[in-house]
């Protein structure tokens, strides 16, 4: 079954607990975090995430837009983290690869994350050892951007190879996911759908998720 998790990119952050109680519906909640380095805009760091796993049991998805993340996985591990996602890009391969064995030390799910510009074949040398792959159909940074249509080819690269290497791995989309775009990207292989403003940008944002849930279907 596809699992939908709404991005709190879009939420209010001055309301994030009720925002969060809104989307409890939902399957996993998405949490990005960005360090102004590795992407032009700074959102939330590890006392945000330590405050959200305070307030809610839903299964947190810490998406790492930041550079050289390795320098931080235990301490979003400590912060409550379910699975933590970290950019390729964002670091030498050595450095992802100690990332992914501190994901694991501390129990964590691992994932690792491609930016547009990005190959499906570079997941290649982490791809057995996975729990999820995160394909962005934006550019990483910001929300509300319109969908990159061309990215379907890499999801279906991307589900090729899971389907391969590790068919237990999970395979998520985020950027641009709506009803339309959401039957798209479960067509192409996804099976976890990120979801910021046509989620909250909704005036129910419950009513929002469970029409994800029939693109699915």
């Amino acid at each position: 079954m596809v699992k939908i998790a709404p991005s709190i990119l879009s939420a209010d952050f001055c309301n994030l607990e009720r925002d969060i109680s809104r989307v409890s519906a939902a399957d996993w909640l998405h949490v990005d975090v960005m360090d102004g380095m590795f992407v032009p805009n700074i959102t939330i760091g590890v006392p945000v995430v330590a405050s959200i796993r305070k307030h809610t049991e839903m299964f947190l998805d810490v998406h790492l837009m930041i550079d050289k993340p390795d320098r931080f996985i235990d301490a979003f591990c400590q912060a409550g983290a379910d699975l933590l996602s970290v950019h390729l890009e964002a670091c030498h391969p050595t450095r992802i690869a100690a990332a992914l064995r501190a994901m694991e030390a501390n129990g964590v799910k691992k994932a690792v994350a491609l930016r547009p510009i990005t190959s499906a074949k570079a997941v290649l040398p982490y791809i057995e050892q996975l729990d999820m792959v995160l394909v962005m159909t934006v550019e990483p940074g910001f929300g509300g951007q319109e969908f990159m249509e061309s990215q379907l080819d890499t999801i279906r690269e991307v589900r090729a190879l899971i389907d391969r290497y590790n068919p237990a791995c999970q395979l998520e989309v985020d950027g641009g996911i709506a009803p339309g775009t959401a039957r798209q990207v479960i067509e192409a292989g996804a099976t976890v759908l990120v979801a910021g403003s046509a989620v909250y940008g909704a005036a129910d944002p419950a009513a929002a998720i469970e029409t994800l849930r029939r693109a699915a279907e």
